[in-house]
């Protein structure tokens, strides 16, 4: 039903879907549609009625994506920090019918006892604040994500990062307290380092660490300042500063204490890493000296 107050005043709530509109399509459905299209099982224009839906499961108090995965490759991951425990439920119900797998960060104990009260097989990563839920794990992709932590005290955000890198198909190294007060720490670990696709560097204070991993790699660094540190470290502005400020080339910076953020777009990075790869050993099979296709603008 249409909101005919906020359409007075201007602000016209989507239209609604006609009647020969799917209701949704799912990755799976996605599939499932193009190999029916594919072996003579339904038309294009029903395949294309399918895909030009908009897939939304509307629970009043959240709208939810259940189209993300077929356009991103992971489903909608819930942010639970401000939502009630019965609303972290409701939408992760609508995912685990609908998905293979999902992600919820910043849960706190009532989320984790509201989730497992809705689905089985709910895992509660304690420090990471995350809960994820699979019912086929992803297959792990060739090489792996450096998650760095420069102090224990850096590691729930750490975590957040190497949780949602494993859940979306990576391979993590964890390489924790390796802060730049003790640089030898940080040296004896260098050659696992060097040897990852991506790194993530998780450091609090002043900051520094990002800096100092890029200046010694030639893979792209993803900086994760945390607000850990005494009172001009600002809750974190100061090693956002720093590292937004840093001399050090390859490298990028994220949000204050977004894990997720970092350990998502090191996974899409990781993600092109591996399918680089995979084409380079494609061509040495095939005898072709062909190199990796790059994307030109």
């Amino acid at each position: 039903m249409r909101n005919a107050t906020a359409e007075a005043a201007g602000f016209p709530r989507d239209p609604a879907p006609d009647a020969w509109q799917s209701p949704r399509v799912t990755a799976n459905e996605a599939i499932a549609l193009l190999d029916a299209f594919l072996a003579g099982g339904t038309s294009r224009d029903e395949v294309l009625r399918a895909f030009q839906a908009a897939p939304l499961v509307d629970l009043g108090y959240a709208r939810v994506d259940i189209h993300r995965s077929l356009r991103k490759g992971f489903p909608e991951v819930i942010y639970a920090e401000g939502k009630t425990p019965a609303q972290v439920a409701g939408i992760a119900a609508q995912l685990g019918k609908r998905e293979e797998r999902f992600l919820a960060t910043r849960v706190n104990a009532e989320h984790v006892r509201a989730l497992r009260k809705k689905l089985k097989g709910i895992v509660h990563h304690e420090q990471a604040r995350c809960v994820t839920f699979e019912k086929v794990p992803l297959p792990k992709r060739p090489g792996f994500i450096a998650v760095l932590a420069a102090g224990t005290s850096d590691l729930p955000v750490a975590e957040e990062a190497a949780v949602t890198a494993d859940i979306m198909g990576n391979r993590v190294e964890r390489i924790y307290d390796v802060g730049v007060a003790g640089l030898h720490r940080l040296l004896s670990r260098l050659d696992l380092i060097q040897q990852a696709n991506v790194i993530v560097a998780v450091a609090g204070m002043e900051g520094a660490l990002p800096g100092v991993v890029a200046g010694l790699v030639a893979r792209p660094v993803i900086a994760v300042p945390t607000s850990i540190g005494y009172g001009t470290n600002l809750r974190g502005l100061t090693a956002l500063f720093g590292m937004l400020s840093s001399c050090s080339s390859g490298m990028t910076v994220v949000n204050i204490d977004n894990g997720f953020g970092a350990g998502y777009a090191a996974s899409q990075m990781n993600a092109l890493a591996a399918g680089a790869a995979g084409e380079v050993a494609t061509n040495a099979r095939n005898g072709t000296t062909r190199k990796p296709r790059v994307a030109r603008k």
